[in-house]
Protein backbone atom coordinates (compact mmCIF):
# COMPACT_ATOMS: atom_id res chain seq x y z
CA UNK A 1 0.00 0.00 0.00
CA UNK A 2 1.44 3.53 -0.10
CA UNK A 3 0.19 6.22 2.13
CA UNK A 4 1.95 8.73 4.63
CA UNK A 5 1.83 5.67 7.11
CA UNK A 6 4.53 3.64 4.41
CA UNK A 7 6.09 6.51 3.54
CA UNK A 8 9.54 7.95 4.96
CA UNK A 9 8.80 10.64 7.30
CA UNK A 10 10.11 13.79 6.59
CA UNK A 11 7.91 15.81 8.89
CA UNK A 12 11.23 18.03 9.66
CA UNK A 13 11.28 19.59 6.45
CA UNK A 14 9.67 22.87 5.65
CA UNK A 15 8.28 22.69 2.22
CA UNK A 16 7.18 26.53 2.07
CA UNK A 17 10.81 27.72 3.97
CA UNK A 18 12.04 25.90 0.13
CA UNK A 19 9.70 27.36 -1.92
CA UNK A 20 10.45 30.90 -0.26
CA UNK A 21 14.26 30.35 -1.32
CA UNK A 22 15.64 32.16 -4.01
CA UNK A 23 17.50 29.17 -5.39
CA UNK A 24 14.59 27.09 -5.72
CA UNK A 25 12.83 29.92 -7.37
CA UNK A 26 15.26 30.64 -10.05
CA UNK A 27 15.40 26.61 -10.65
CA UNK A 28 11.62 26.72 -10.78
CA UNK A 29 11.18 29.75 -13.19
CA UNK A 30 14.13 28.09 -15.01
CA UNK A 31 12.28 24.76 -16.12
CA UNK A 32 8.88 26.88 -16.64
CA UNK A 33 10.57 29.11 -18.90
CA UNK A 34 12.16 26.40 -20.67
CA UNK A 35 9.57 24.22 -20.76
CA UNK A 36 7.08 27.43 -22.12
CA UNK A 37 9.75 27.51 -24.83
CA UNK A 38 9.44 23.85 -25.80
CA UNK A 39 5.79 25.36 -27.18
CA UNK A 40 6.73 28.89 -28.20
CA UNK A 41 5.95 30.50 -25.47
CA UNK A 42 7.41 32.78 -23.10
CA UNK A 43 6.80 33.90 -19.71
CA UNK A 44 5.91 38.54 -19.71
CA UNK A 45 5.57 39.30 -16.36
CA UNK A 46 5.45 38.07 -12.78
CA UNK A 47 4.23 35.39 -11.31
CA UNK A 48 1.69 35.44 -8.77
CA UNK A 49 1.78 32.68 -5.88
CA UNK A 50 -0.57 30.85 -3.77
CA UNK A 51 0.85 29.32 -1.04
CA UNK A 52 -0.68 26.18 1.34
CA UNK A 53 1.71 24.19 3.54
CA UNK A 54 0.87 20.83 0.75
CA UNK A 55 1.30 23.15 -2.49
CA UNK A 56 2.69 26.30 -3.94
CA UNK A 57 0.92 27.61 -7.31
CA UNK A 58 2.05 30.48 -9.12
CA UNK A 59 -0.18 32.06 -11.87
CA UNK A 60 2.62 32.77 -14.57
CA UNK A 61 1.46 35.18 -17.30
CA UNK A 62 2.84 34.03 -20.80
CA UNK A 63 2.37 35.82 -24.54
CA UNK A 64 -0.10 33.12 -25.04
CA UNK A 65 -2.41 33.59 -22.08
CA UNK A 66 -2.33 32.61 -18.53
CA UNK A 67 -0.64 29.39 -17.37
CA UNK A 68 -0.52 27.70 -14.17
CA UNK A 69 2.45 25.84 -12.17
CA UNK A 70 2.10 23.75 -9.10
CA UNK A 71 4.91 22.98 -6.55
CA UNK A 72 3.50 19.98 -4.21
CA UNK A 73 4.81 19.03 -1.08
CA UNK A 74 6.08 15.09 -0.31
CA UNK A 75 2.93 14.22 0.76
CA UNK A 76 1.06 15.24 -2.38
CA UNK A 77 4.18 14.93 -4.76
CA UNK A 78 2.93 12.13 -6.94
CA UNK A 79 -0.46 14.46 -8.25
CA UNK A 80 2.14 15.63 -11.06
CA UNK A 81 2.66 11.62 -12.14
CA UNK A 82 -1.08 11.29 -12.02
CA UNK A 83 -2.40 14.43 -14.08
CA UNK A 84 0.41 12.89 -16.68
CA UNK A 85 -1.48 9.65 -16.75
CA UNK A 86 -4.93 11.06 -16.63
CA UNK A 87 -4.52 13.22 -19.69
CA UNK A 88 -3.28 10.21 -21.12
CA UNK A 89 -5.77 7.99 -19.78
CA UNK A 90 -9.02 9.64 -19.90
CA UNK A 91 -8.27 12.50 -23.04
CA UNK A 92 -10.40 15.94 -22.92
CA UNK A 93 -11.50 14.99 -18.92
CA UNK A 94 -8.32 16.38 -17.25
CA UNK A 95 -6.32 19.40 -18.06
CA UNK A 96 -3.28 17.80 -20.36
CA UNK A 97 -0.14 19.13 -18.66
CA UNK A 98 2.46 21.37 -20.64
CA UNK A 99 5.17 19.77 -18.68
CA UNK A 100 5.65 17.55 -15.05
CA UNK A 101 8.55 16.80 -13.59
CA UNK A 102 7.36 13.92 -11.59
CA UNK A 103 10.55 13.53 -9.73
CA UNK A 104 10.08 16.90 -8.06
CA UNK A 105 6.35 17.05 -8.00
CA UNK A 106 6.36 20.14 -10.51
CA UNK A 107 3.52 20.63 -13.51
CA UNK A 108 2.30 23.38 -15.52
CA UNK A 109 -1.22 23.41 -16.77
CA UNK A 110 -3.01 25.77 -19.28
CA UNK A 111 -5.48 27.87 -18.07
CA UNK A 112 -9.24 26.08 -17.62
CA UNK A 113 -11.43 28.95 -18.12
CA UNK A 114 -14.56 29.23 -15.40
CA UNK A 115 -15.07 27.25 -12.86
CA UNK A 116 -18.51 24.91 -11.89
CA UNK A 117 -19.03 27.53 -9.35
CA UNK A 118 -18.27 30.40 -11.04
CA UNK A 119 -21.26 28.79 -13.44
CA UNK A 120 -23.17 28.23 -10.90
CA UNK A 121 -23.30 31.11 -8.45
CA UNK A 122 -25.20 29.47 -5.80
CA UNK A 123 -28.65 29.37 -8.21
CA UNK A 124 -30.63 26.74 -6.79
CA UNK A 125 -32.43 26.24 -10.33
CA UNK A 126 -29.12 25.57 -11.81
CA UNK A 127 -28.53 22.22 -9.56
CA UNK A 128 -29.74 19.75 -12.10
CA UNK A 129 -26.04 21.28 -13.75
CA UNK A 130 -24.58 18.28 -11.37
CA UNK A 131 -26.62 15.87 -12.98
CA UNK A 132 -24.55 16.20 -16.40
CA UNK A 133 -21.21 16.50 -14.64
CA UNK A 134 -21.54 13.29 -12.43
CA UNK A 135 -21.67 10.93 -15.13
CA UNK A 136 -18.98 12.20 -17.08
CA UNK A 137 -16.40 12.35 -13.90
CA UNK A 138 -18.05 8.60 -13.42
CA UNK A 139 -16.88 8.14 -17.24
CA UNK A 140 -13.37 9.33 -16.39
CA UNK A 141 -12.96 6.84 -13.16
CA UNK A 142 -14.42 3.72 -15.59
CA UNK A 143 -11.97 4.48 -18.33
CA UNK A 144 -8.65 4.52 -15.78
CA UNK A 145 -9.91 1.82 -13.71
CA UNK A 146 -7.98 -0.85 -15.95
CA UNK A 147 -4.82 1.15 -15.48
CA UNK A 148 -5.11 1.63 -11.38
CA UNK A 149 -2.25 -0.77 -11.01
CA UNK A 150 -0.33 1.82 -12.82
CA UNK A 151 -1.53 4.38 -10.84
CA UNK A 152 -0.07 2.62 -7.90
CA UNK A 153 3.01 2.26 -8.94
CA UNK A 154 3.07 5.72 -9.48
CA UNK A 155 2.46 6.58 -5.69
CA UNK A 156 -0.98 7.14 -5.71
CA UNK A 157 -2.41 6.07 -2.45
CA UNK A 158 -3.49 2.94 -1.94
CA UNK A 159 -7.48 3.12 -0.42
CA UNK A 160 -8.94 0.28 -2.22
CA UNK A 161 -11.09 -1.48 0.62
CA UNK A 162 -9.11 -4.16 1.52
CA UNK A 163 -6.20 -1.77 2.47
CA UNK A 164 -8.41 0.49 4.65
CA UNK A 165 -8.56 -1.34 7.78
CA UNK A 166 -4.72 -1.50 8.37
CA UNK A 167 -4.48 2.20 7.49
CA UNK A 168 -7.31 2.77 9.96
CA UNK A 169 -5.69 0.84 12.58
CA UNK A 170 -2.05 2.80 12.00
CA UNK A 171 -4.39 6.21 12.07
CA UNK A 172 -5.54 5.79 15.14
CA UNK A 173 -2.03 5.28 16.69
CA UNK A 174 -0.46 8.59 15.08
CA UNK A 175 -1.18 10.71 18.49
CA UNK A 176 0.28 13.69 16.70
CA UNK A 177 -1.95 13.46 13.75
CA UNK A 178 -4.95 13.02 16.17
CA UNK A 179 -3.94 16.13 18.00
CA UNK A 180 -4.20 13.84 20.98
CA UNK A 181 -4.23 16.02 24.18
CA UNK A 182 -5.02 19.41 22.57
CA UNK A 183 -8.66 21.06 22.52
CA UNK A 184 -8.58 20.41 18.76
CA UNK A 185 -7.78 16.73 19.10
CA UNK A 186 -10.12 13.29 20.08
CA UNK A 187 -10.68 12.94 23.26
CA UNK A 188 -10.32 9.36 25.20
CA UNK A 189 -13.92 8.69 24.65
CA UNK A 190 -13.65 9.30 20.96
CA UNK A 191 -10.55 7.43 20.55
CA UNK A 192 -11.64 4.47 22.40
CA UNK A 193 -15.35 4.56 20.07
CA UNK A 194 -13.10 4.59 17.02
CA UNK A 195 -10.81 1.70 18.55
CA UNK A 196 -14.32 -0.14 18.93
CA UNK A 197 -15.63 0.90 15.79
CA UNK A 198 -12.24 -1.03 14.09
CA UNK A 199 -14.59 -4.36 13.34
CA UNK A 200 -17.67 -2.99 11.98
CA UNK A 201 -15.21 -0.44 9.81
CA UNK A 202 -13.66 -3.62 8.79
CA UNK A 203 -16.78 -5.50 8.04
CA UNK A 204 -17.82 -2.13 5.54
CA UNK A 205 -14.74 -2.42 3.83
CA UNK A 206 -15.16 -6.31 3.30
CA UNK A 207 -18.32 -6.02 1.76
CA UNK A 208 -17.62 -3.07 -0.55
CA UNK A 209 -14.74 -5.26 -1.70
CA UNK A 210 -17.27 -7.61 -3.04
CA UNK A 211 -19.35 -4.88 -4.49
CA UNK A 212 -18.27 -6.03 -8.10
CA UNK A 213 -16.73 -2.68 -8.94
CA UNK A 214 -13.35 -2.38 -9.94
CA UNK A 215 -11.27 0.46 -8.16
CA UNK A 216 -10.03 3.07 -9.78
CA UNK A 217 -8.85 7.26 -9.47
CA UNK A 218 -11.00 8.91 -6.63
CA UNK A 219 -10.60 12.46 -6.46
CA UNK A 220 -11.75 12.63 -3.10
CA UNK A 221 -12.51 16.36 -2.68
CA UNK A 222 -14.49 16.75 -5.96
CA UNK A 223 -16.67 19.98 -4.99
CA UNK A 224 -17.49 22.68 -7.58
CA UNK A 225 -14.41 24.44 -6.99
CA UNK A 226 -12.39 21.65 -8.93
CA UNK A 227 -14.46 21.21 -12.04
CA UNK A 228 -13.77 23.56 -15.08
CA UNK A 229 -16.27 24.14 -17.54
CA UNK A 230 -15.14 23.13 -20.89
CA UNK A 231 -17.55 23.78 -24.28
CA UNK A 232 -19.95 21.22 -24.12
CA UNK A 233 -18.05 19.13 -21.00
CA UNK A 234 -16.37 19.26 -18.58
CA UNK A 235 -12.70 18.99 -16.89
CA UNK A 236 -11.74 18.03 -14.23
CA UNK A 237 -8.85 19.08 -11.87
CA UNK A 238 -7.05 19.23 -8.40
CA UNK A 239 -6.06 15.62 -7.87
CA UNK A 240 -3.85 16.07 -5.09
CA UNK A 241 -5.78 14.29 -2.92
CA UNK A 242 -6.87 11.52 -5.08
CA UNK A 243 -5.86 8.09 -4.69
CA UNK A 244 -6.97 4.36 -5.82
CA UNK A 245 -10.24 3.12 -4.35
CA UNK A 246 -13.53 2.46 -4.45
CA UNK A 247 -15.02 4.92 -6.92
CA UNK A 248 -18.25 5.97 -5.28
CA UNK A 249 -16.39 7.33 -2.36
CA UNK A 250 -16.08 10.37 -5.04
CA UNK A 251 -20.18 10.90 -3.22
CA UNK A 252 -18.97 11.65 0.42
CA UNK A 253 -17.19 15.40 -0.77
CA UNK A 254 -19.84 16.07 -3.62
CA UNK A 255 -22.96 15.51 -1.73
CA UNK A 256 -21.83 17.42 1.43
CA UNK A 257 -20.75 20.79 -0.80
CA UNK A 258 -23.61 20.31 -3.02
CA UNK A 259 -25.96 20.09 0.38
CA UNK A 260 -23.59 23.37 1.71
CA UNK A 261 -24.25 25.22 -1.20
CA UNK A 262 -27.21 24.93 -2.01
CA UNK A 263 -28.49 24.63 1.81
CA UNK A 264 -30.05 21.65 0.98
CA UNK A 265 -30.78 19.55 4.16
CA UNK A 266 -30.38 16.32 5.03
CA UNK A 267 -32.15 13.63 2.88
CA UNK A 268 -33.04 16.10 0.11
CA UNK A 269 -34.36 14.12 -2.49
CA UNK A 270 -32.35 16.56 -5.05
CA UNK A 271 -29.29 14.92 -3.72
CA UNK A 272 -30.82 11.04 -3.80
CA UNK A 273 -31.02 11.87 -7.84
CA UNK A 274 -27.43 13.33 -8.10
CA UNK A 275 -26.62 10.35 -6.27
CA UNK A 276 -28.58 8.33 -9.02
CA UNK A 277 -27.07 10.26 -11.76
CA UNK A 278 -23.69 9.40 -10.97
CA UNK A 279 -24.45 5.51 -10.69
CA UNK A 280 -25.96 5.30 -13.90
CA UNK A 281 -23.02 4.91 -15.76
CA UNK A 282 -22.11 1.94 -13.65
CA UNK A 283 -25.66 0.05 -14.02
CA UNK A 284 -24.32 -2.33 -16.55
CA UNK A 285 -24.45 -5.92 -14.37
CA UNK A 286 -25.20 -4.37 -11.54
CA UNK A 287 -29.04 -3.77 -10.44
CA UNK A 288 -29.92 -0.44 -8.97
CA UNK A 289 -30.10 -1.43 -5.12
CA UNK A 290 -26.53 -3.30 -5.06
CA UNK A 291 -25.05 0.00 -6.85
CA UNK A 292 -27.00 2.43 -3.89
CA UNK A 293 -25.82 -0.27 -1.39
CA UNK A 294 -22.18 0.25 -2.41
CA UNK A 295 -22.58 3.39 -2.49
CA UNK A 296 -23.63 3.90 1.44
CA UNK A 297 -20.74 1.75 2.11
CA UNK A 298 -18.34 3.52 -0.01
CA UNK A 299 -18.99 7.27 1.32
CA UNK A 300 -18.97 5.96 4.73
CA UNK A 301 -15.62 4.26 5.26
CA UNK A 302 -14.10 7.18 2.83
CA UNK A 303 -14.43 9.39 5.46
CA UNK A 304 -11.20 7.56 6.52
CA UNK A 305 -9.69 8.27 3.39
CA UNK A 306 -10.41 11.93 3.88
CA UNK A 307 -8.64 12.18 6.88
CA UNK A 308 -5.35 10.44 5.98
CA UNK A 309 -5.34 12.70 2.26
CA UNK A 310 -5.30 15.82 5.14
CA UNK A 311 -2.81 13.57 6.68
CA UNK A 312 -0.96 13.54 3.70
CA UNK A 313 -1.60 17.19 3.09
CA UNK A 314 -0.25 18.10 6.14
CA UNK A 315 3.38 16.46 6.23
CA UNK A 316 6.17 18.74 7.14
CA UNK A 317 6.67 21.76 9.93
CA UNK A 318 5.47 24.02 8.05
CA UNK A 319 3.73 26.39 11.06
CA UNK A 320 0.71 26.78 8.42
CA UNK A 321 -0.56 23.09 8.88
CA UNK A 322 -1.64 24.18 12.13
CA UNK A 323 -4.93 26.28 10.82
CA UNK A 324 -5.91 23.21 9.15
CA UNK A 325 -4.64 19.88 11.29
CA UNK A 326 -8.31 19.52 13.44
CA UNK A 327 -9.32 18.28 9.53
CA UNK A 328 -7.54 14.84 10.61
CA UNK A 329 -9.39 13.69 13.75
CA UNK A 330 -12.49 15.59 12.68
CA UNK A 331 -13.35 13.52 9.32
CA UNK A 332 -12.91 10.12 12.08
CA UNK A 333 -15.31 11.22 13.82
CA UNK A 334 -17.35 11.96 11.04
CA UNK A 335 -17.39 7.95 10.86
CA UNK A 336 -20.99 8.05 13.11
CA UNK A 337 -22.43 10.94 11.14
CA UNK A 338 -25.22 10.08 9.12
CA UNK A 339 -25.15 9.57 5.71
CA UNK A 340 -26.28 12.26 3.27
CA UNK A 341 -28.03 9.99 1.02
Amino acid sequence: MTDAATQPDDRASTPRAGWADPGWRDAALDWIGERLGRHGRRIVGPVEPRVRPWSLVWRVPTDGGDVWFKANNPGTRYEAALLAALARLAPGRVLDPLAVDADRGWSLLPDGGRTLRDALGGDRSLLARWEQVLPEYAELQRAVAPAAGELLALGVPDHRPEALPELFEALLEDEESLLSGTEDGLTAEAHERLRAHRPAFAEDCRRLAGSGVAPTVQHDDLHDGNVFVAGAGYRFFDWGDASVAHPFGTLLVTLNSVADAFGLPEGDPALARLRDAYLEPWSEGHDPATLREAARLAVRVTRVSRALSWRRALRGADPGRAEYAAAVPGWLQELFAPDPV
